[in-house]
């Protein structure tokens, strides 16, 4: 634990001598240096070069970022994330963009946070407004805040009771329930319904579509110009190769996906990742969402010679944030 300690602190091997002062350890050098030295044969640490000090692999750093979670409270530590979601009421684009600008700012690491996938949608209300007499605009407002708005021209003139009565009908069918594509037609095809209702309702399914067809899961990225300043020269080929990933979305999310039922945070150290060329990259994350299901990843990237203690705070304080966030959306 000392030597990662050391080591992220001032990036220099770590030998005998610096411990034994530094940590104001009541033992000699040398017994420090054969202690070292049976580390280095475990493969927790490795020797560079001629220098007398060493420094923690990947197995060290994984051991080091192990005991830490184990020991986590059960509730995060106060991080100044200055985070102020009350103001935004249902914009969680802007929460998400907030949430990585505030985490990078923090840690001066990159910061990414996955938004809530599409099958996670709830429709929270549906608006059938008629505009002009032949001019109907369709409104669907989703759990996670999105707005999808289409305009429907109907060759006469539309009945007000009729557009008034539809958006009552499509609020009891689909408010407070997941979108999806078997419900939808269970919905507008009804064969309880009247003709008139149903051709009504055939005209208006195209805004519910769109809903459907919402490009894949979004993520918002902070931080990339800051966390520049964290890798040192030799480092710098895995950062740019962390650019190019986080170019191709689907690379991205696989990147920062975490358990899809677990509540911990989670650490991917260097040559866990499948690509190579991230073999000098850390990456620490935290799910967020409801009680029962979890929405989305808040995730801190940087050099494996990272602050892993503050950095597992900062995702941890964040994610609980989120989750208030879109639980007060998904109750509303």
């Amino acid at each position: 634990m000392r030597v990662v300690e050391e080591y992220v602190a001032t990036g220099a091997p770590v030998g005998s001598k610096t411990l034994v002062e530094r940590a104001a350890m009541d033992v000699s050098s040398s017994t420090v240096r054969y202690e070292l030295a049976v580390l280095e044969e475990q493969g927790l640490l490795s020797h560079p070069h001629t220098s007398a000090g060493r420094v923690p692999t990947d197995l060290g750093y994984r051991l080091f970022v192990d005991k830490v979670i184990e020991e986590l409270e059960p509730r995060p530590s106060e991080v100044a994330l200055d985070l102020n979601f009350s103001e935004l009421r249902s914009e969680v684009e802007t929460a998400l963009q907030a949430t990585t600008d505030a985490l990078a700012e923090v840690t001066h690491l990159l910061a990414l946070v996955s938004a809530p996938p599409l099958e996670a949608t709830m429709v929270r209300r549906v608006e059938v407004l008629l505009l002009q007499p032949e001019l109907v605009m369709v409104v669907v407002i989703t759990a996670t805040g999105g707005v999808t708005k289409r305009l429907f021209t109907f060759a006469r003139a539309v009945d007000p009771g009729l557009a008034e009565w539809a958006g009552e009908y499509l609020n009891e069918r689909l408010g407070g329930r997941q979108l999806g594509g078997r419900m939808l037609r269970a919905c507008l095809e009804d064969p309880h319904l009247g003709a008139r209702e149903r051709d009504f309702l055939a005209e208006l399914r195209p805004a519910f579509s769109a809903v459907l067809e919402t490009p894949e899961q979004a993520f918002y990225v902070g931080g990339t110009a800051g966390a520049l300043g964290e890798f040192r020269p030799d480092e710098l080929a895995g950062y740019q190769r962390l650019l190019e990933v986080l170019e191709q979305r689907a690379m991205a999310l696989e990147l920062m996906r975490a358990s899809l039922v677990s509540k911990r945070p989670f650490v991917r150290v260097g040559s866990e990742f499948a690509d190579p060329q991230l073999a000098t990259v850390s990456l620490v994350g935290a799910p967020y969402g409801l009680q029962h299901r979890n929405l989305g990843t808040v995730s801190l990237i940087g050099p494996m010679r990272m602050d892993y203690v503050k950095a597992i705070e900062a995702v941890r304080a964040a994610a609980r944030e989120l989750s208030h966030f879109v639980e007060d959306l998904y109750e509303n």
